[in-house]
């Protein structure tokens, strides 16, 4: 199945139901079950460590990134139709071409350099630099990734492997964003795997939601909330007014800190994040009353955050107010926000799309298929949102027009 932002615990708005069970989980593979076994005692020892519990945020730090072990860092296959997901770029070529025609425009303003954070199993670098090979074929673009697990690495450097040798020879892998960096930044469905905060409005103020063991067995709890958590959530409802009574949803308090980070190390960039989320006004409608979190296990989308921990993963959406208010405090300007079928369009899309072989009627349908899925409201079109940020560069972008 696509990653898909519409099942999400969003009350009225999405009209879908609040819970949905996995049915027929199949059999954990000798590999898996030692993982699960290695997951839990470092759980255990975590919450044993803490005093009996860990905040929600925390919890999803281990299960998604805790090395050898969380789902993005260990080997379990996650893109594609033997993972637990498709994105965009798996789905149609298209969606990076697109953004090779929006890196076109920008590149001649700054150094030939791309910096992509979680680059998946490596298709949209692999889009982006052909359509910028057709485009400019003398430009030797430096492409970087950023990417944490060696898993991925490797598939990313295989998905290369597949196209032309001097595309490969452009790439290279990082460790962290280095210092000085000029040039387009990237990220695709990053923004929704960071680790949120879960708060609850309850009877006697805000609380948050923390992680325990009870009986061998991991439990949510709620707790008074913490200093940070407590004036976010205070400042959201000095905006939106205060939530009713058992109102759920999360709080991404990691997002600043990093876009901090890329302030202090970037020179001069056009930064492009594409992922399923909101504005805060959207995010935290009173009718959105019990949070955004989604899981995806073997193209399964559901709500347990507690399933297997390591081996599903868990995302929320993303707060696209809160990414431009503090992209603007760590020193970048807001140079665009377009849903993705409006962004895409606005780089062509419609144009490559008309120069398939009609003919090719196999090929051609499969061309129209994936940019459905791209661009129709009810598939990724309107929920999934892009958003440039610029620092040192000010520019009207094609995506954006």
């Amino acid at each position: 199945m696509v990653k898909n932002p519409h099942f999400a615990r969003s009350g009225e708005i999405c009209g879908l139901a609040h819970c949905r069970q996995l049915m027929n989980l199949p059999e954990l593979s000798i590999e898996e079950m030692a993982q699960q076994q290695a997951m839990r005692e470092l759980l255990e020892k975590e919450i044993r460590a803490a005093g009996g519990a860990i905040p929600f945020d925390r919890y999803m730090e281990l299960a998604l990134y805790a090395p050898g072990l969380g789902y993005y860092v260990s080997g379990a296959h996650k893109f594609g139709a033997g993972g637990d997901f498709v994105t965009a770029p798996e789905i149609s070529p298209y969606f990076g071409y697109c953004l090779g025609r929006q890196c076109a425009q920008i590149l001649p303003s700054l150094p030939l350099e791309i910096l992509e954070f979680g680059a998946g199993t490596g298709a949209m670098a692999m889009q982006i630099l052909q359509e910028l090979d057709r485009l400019q074929p003398d430009w030797e673009v430096n492409y970087r990734i950023l990417e944490p697990s060696p898993e991925l690495r490797q598939r990313q450097h295989e998905c290369l492997l597949d196209g032309p040798p001097h595309l490969l020879d452009r790439v290279s892998w990082v460790a962290e964003v280095p210092e000085g960096f000029s040039g387009v930044v990237l990220a695709n469905e990053v923004l929704d795997a960071m680790p949120v905060h879960v708060f609850r409005r309850g009877e006697k103020g805000i609380e948050e939601q923390w992680v325990s063991r009870e009986h061998g067995r991991l439990k949510l709890v709620w707790r008074k909330a913490r200093g940070a958590l407590k004036r976010a959530v205070k400042a959201i409802e000095a905006s939106r007014g205060e939530f009713a009574p058992d109102y759920v949803s999360e709080v991404n308090l990691r997002l600043a800190p990093w876009l901090e980070m890329l302030g202090q190390r970037v020179d001069a960039a056009v930064m492009l994040f594409i992922d399923y989320g909101y504005t805060a006004s959207e995010y935290y409608h009173p009718q959105r009353s019990m949070g955004t979190l989604i899981c995806h296990y073997r193209h399964q989308a559901h709500e347990d955050v507690l399933l297997r921990p390591g081996l599903q993963d868990i995302t929320a959406n993303v707060d696209f107010s809160a990414v431009h208010q503090a992209a603007v405090e760590a020193g970048f300007d807001l140079l665009g926000f377009n849903t993705q079928a409006g962004f895409l369009l606005g780089c062509g899309l419609d144009d490559m799309l008309a120069q398939s072989d009609a003919e090719d009627v196999e090929a051609h349908m499969a061309a129209v298929q994936g940019v459905k899925q791209l661009v129709l409201p009810d598939a990724m079109g309107e929920r999934f949102k892009v958003i440039a940020l610029g620092k040192n560069l000010n520019m009207n972008l094609r995506g954006f027009a």
